[in-house]
C-alpha cells in the first residue's frame, strides 16, 4: 500500500524533522549519484560521444536524460511554484518533458551549471513553504492536482528515475565501446 502524503507528513512531525528539510535532504542524495554519473562522463576519452550516444533511434540520449532533470526542476522552481519566467527559455524548449531530442548535445560543463543553478533554484523556492504550505495546489500545478507536498515527491523520482536512464545507457555505450 502506498500511504499518501498527509500520511506520510504525520509521521515524518512525529519524529520531529520536517517534511521540507527530508526531501532536500532527499534530493541531495539523488544529486550526488547524477554527478557521479557526470563525473564518469567527464572523465571518458570523449566524453562528447558518451553524452550524445542513443540505445537506438529516436531514444534520448543520456545529455537529454541529464539536461531535462535540471530543466524540469527549474521549471518547477520558477514558473510553477513561483510563476515566474525560468532561466534558460531555448534551453526549457529543447529539454522539458514532451520535447523531442535533438543532435545538439550539451557538453559536461553547461550539463553540470543547469543542474547547479537550477538545483539551488529549486532548494531557494522550497526553503520558503512552510509545513501547511504542501497542502496547497498552486497555480501551476492546478492542471495536475499536485498540491506542492506531492511535487516535492515527484522531484525526488524525476531525478532518480532519469538518472537511472543515463546511466543505463551509459553502460551500454562503454559496451558498445569495448
Amino acid at each position: 500500500m502506498i500511504e499518501n502524503e498527509a500520511t506520510i507528513t504525520l509521521k515524518v512531525r512525529k519524529f520531529g524533522v520536517s517534511v521540507i528539510d527530508t526531501m532536500i535532504g532527499v534530493w541531495k542524495f539523488n544529486r550526488a549519484r547524477t554527478l557521479g554519473t557526470l563525473d564518469v562522463i567527464a572523465g571518458l576519452a570523449d566524453s562528447s560521444a558518451a553524452l550524445g550516444w542513443r540505445p537506438s533511434d529516436g531514444r534520448a540520449p543520456i545529455a537529454w536524460q541529464l539536461m531535462h532533470i535540471g530543466i524540469t526542476e527549474e521549471l518547477f522552481a520558477t514558473e510553477r511554484m513561483k510563476g515566474e519566467s525560468p532561466e534558460w527559455p531555448d534551453l526549457v524548449v529543447r529539454f522539458k518533458g514532451g520535447s523531442t531530442p535533438d543532435d545538439n548535445v550539451p557538453q559536461v560543463d553547461q550539463v553540470r551549471e543547469v543542474l547547479d543553478q537550477s538545483r539551488s533554484h529549486l532548494i531557494e523556492a522550497t526553503s520558503q513553504l512552510s509545513e501547511t504550505d504542501l497542502q496547497t495546489i498552486p497555480e501551476g500545478f492546478r492542471e495536475r492536482g499536485w498540491t506542492l507536498g506531492t511535487m516535492l515527491q515527484v522531484i525526488a523520482w524525476h531525478e532518480s528515475h532519469h538518472q537511472g536512464q543515463a546511466h543505463i545507457t551509459l553502460n551500454i555505450f562503454k559496451a558498445s565501446q569495448a
